[in-house]
C-alpha cells in the first residue's frame, strides 16, 4: 500500500499542492505579523474620534495652517489642496455690527492623504462609518488618524498642540455662548467680544454687590467643603423688561473670564433626566443662564396644544437645581420679569441664594448712563436730562427703562443737546409717533 501511494502521481501532486498551500499560508501570516510588528515599531499613530474636541480643532487647523505659505512644499495646507479628495465646510456668522459673513474651508475628505509637513511625511486617514451613528448628535461616526514615522512622534504632538492653541486663541478675550444639542453643550455661533462690566450701568451698588458676591463664592470652595455645604450658588435677577438683567450677566461673564450656557426649558425633547445631565456636565468656567423662568411652564402648556411638548416637570427642575443628583461647583442665574409668578419652592435659599431687583432707571442711573454716552457733556445738561425724564408720579414703574435710554442715546450719538431737546421721544413715544404721522 505504501509503495502504491508513493508511486501514485495523483497523490504525490495533491500532497505537493497541500504543502505549497501550507507554505504560502505560513509566509502570508508571517508577512502580516512582520508588517504589524514593523508598523508598531516604525510608526506612531494617533486616532482622533469625532466626539473629541480636538477633532474639530484638527480639521480647522488643517484648513488654515500656514495659509500664507501655500507655495512652499512644507505647508500642510498646500499639500492637502493638491489632493483630489477634499470636503467643504461652510461657516456663517453675524458680526456685532450686523454684517453677515459666510466663508468656507477645504478639509481632507474621507480617505487617505499622504502629505509632507516640515520635512516629514504624514498619512492622514479620515474614516466615516455610514452604518454607525453618534448617539448624541445623530451624525455619522468619524475618526481622523494621523500616522508618522516613530522618529517624528514629536511632530504629531506639535500638530495637536498647534491645533489646540489656534482654537483657544479664537476664544481668547471673548465669551463663548453654549446651547444644548441633545445631551451635550455646543457653541452657538462665533465667540462674542467680552462686554466690559462698566458698560452696563445699574443702580448704585447693585453691580458691585453682585460682582463681590460671585467672586467671594469662587474664592471660597474650601470653606464650603469643610462645612459640608453644597458648593453651588443661585442668583435670581428680577425686574421689568429692558432693565439690564441679561446684559449684566453677559458683562459679568466677561469680567470673570467665564462662558455662558443658555438653558431653554421649553426646548422640544427636553426631559428631567436630560436637564439634570446638562446641568451636571456644563463646560468648565461657565455660568448657566435660565432666562424668563416664570414663562417656562406656561410655554409648555401652549406647546402641548401644538403637539410638541417639553417634558420637563417642575419637580424635575427643582431636583436638578438642588436635589440629590445636583452637581456642585456651579453658578446658576435665573431671570424673570414677574417674580410674583414664581413658586416659593423655586426661589428659596439653595436654589436662589441671592435675589436682586433690577428696576427701571433711577435718577442716579440715568445720569451715569448719560455721562457714559456723552463724557464731554456738562453737569447742567446731564441734570436737565435727568429732570426731563423723571416721572411726575414718582413711581418706579413709570420710569424709563435702561434699554429705552440706550436706544435714545444711540439715536442721538455725539449730540447730548439733541438727546435733551428730543426727550419727549422717551416720555411719550406714542404721541410723538402720532404727531409725526399726521405731518406726513
Amino acid at each position: 500500500m505504501e509503495a502504491f501511494l508513493a508511486t501514485n502521481p495523483y497523490f504525490s501532486a495533491g500532497f505537493g499542492l497541500i504543502g505549497v498551500g501550507a507554505g504560502l499560508a505560513v509566509l502570508r501570516n508571517g508577512g502580516m505579523q512582520i508588517a504589524t510588528i514593523a508598523r508598531r515599531r516604525l510608526l506612531v499613530t494617533v486616532e482622533i474620534p469625532s466626539k473629541d474636541p480636538s477633532y474639530a480643532w484638527f480639521l480647522k487647523w488643517a484648513s488654515t495652517a500656514t495659509a500664507s505659505n501655500r507655495e512652499h512644499s512644507t505647508s500642510l495646507l498646500a499639500n492637502l489642496l493638491r489632493s483630489n479628495q477634499l470636503s467643504v465646510e461652510t461657516s456663517f456668522r453675524t458680526r456685532e455690527t450686523g454684517k453677515s459673513l459666510a466663508s468656507f474651508a477645504l478639509v481632507p475628505a474621507p480617505g487617505r492623504h499622504f502629505v509632507q509637513h516640515k520635512g516629514a511625511w504624514l498619512l492622514i486617514e479620515r474614516a466615516r462609518e455610514k452604518s454607525m451613528l453618534d448617539l448624541k448628535t445623530g451624525t455619522p461616526w468619524e475618526t481622523v488618524t494621523v500616522s508618522a514615522l516613530a522618529r517624528d512622534r514629536q511632530l504629531v504632538i506639535d500638530i495637536l498642540e498647534d491645533a489646540k492653541s489656534a482654537a483657544l486663541a479664537e476664544e481668547e478675550g471673548k465669551t463663548v455662548v453654549y446651547t444644548s444639542y441633545g445631551p451635550e453643550w455646543r457653541p452657538f455661533g462665533a465667540p462674542r467680544r467680552r462686554r466690559d462690566i462698566g458698560s452696563v450701568v445699574l443702580d448704585d451698588g447693585i453691580s458691585d454687590h453682585l460682582v463681590s458676591d460671585v467672586e467671594a463664592f469662587l474664592a471660597n470652595g474650601k470653606w464650603y467643603h469643610e462645612r459640608g455645604i453644597p458648593y453651588r450658588r443661585g442668583y435670581l435677577l428680577y425686574g421689568p423688561p429692558g432693565s439690564g438683567k441679561t446684559s449684566f450677566i453677559q458683562s459679568l461673564a466677561g469680567h470673570l473670564d467665564y462662558n455662558i450656557c443658555v438653558m431653554n426649558l421649553s426646548e422640544r425633547g427636553m426631559t428631567d433626566d436630560r436637564l439634570a445631565h446638562l446641568l451636571a456636565n456644563a463646560p468648565p468656567r461657565s455660568l448657566i443662564l435660565l432666562e424668563d423662568i416664570d414663562a417656562a411652564f406656561t410655554k409648555h402648556r401652549d406647546q402641548a396644544k401644538e403637539g410638541f411638548q417639553s417634558m420637563v416637570t417642575f419637580s424635575g427642575l427643582l431636583n436638578a437645581l438642588d436635589g440629590v443628583a445636583a452637581s456642585e461647583e456651579r453658578l446658576v442665574f435665573m431671570t424673570t420679569n414677574h417674580i410674583s409668578r414664581l413658586d416659593p419652592a423655586l426661589i428659596r435659599p439653595g436654589r436662589a441664594d441671592v435675589k436682586v431687583k433690577i428696576d427701571n432707571s433711577s435718577d442716579s442711573q440715568t445720569r451715569n448712563m448719560f455721562l457714559r454716552f456723552y463724557p464731554n457733556a456738562t453737569a447742567d445738561v446731564a441734570n436737565a436730562f435727568v429732570n426731563a425724564v423723571k416721572p411726575v408720579s414718582g413711581n418706579a414703574c413709570d420710569r424709563v427703562s435702561p434699554a429705552s435710554l440706550q436706544g435714545h442715546f444711540v439715536l442721538h450719538r455725539d449730540d447730548p443737546e439733541g438727546a435733551l431737546r428730543n426727550v419727549s421721544m422717551l416720555t411719550s413715544p406714542q404721541s410723538e409717533f402720532e404727531e409725526t404721522s399726521s405731518h406726513q
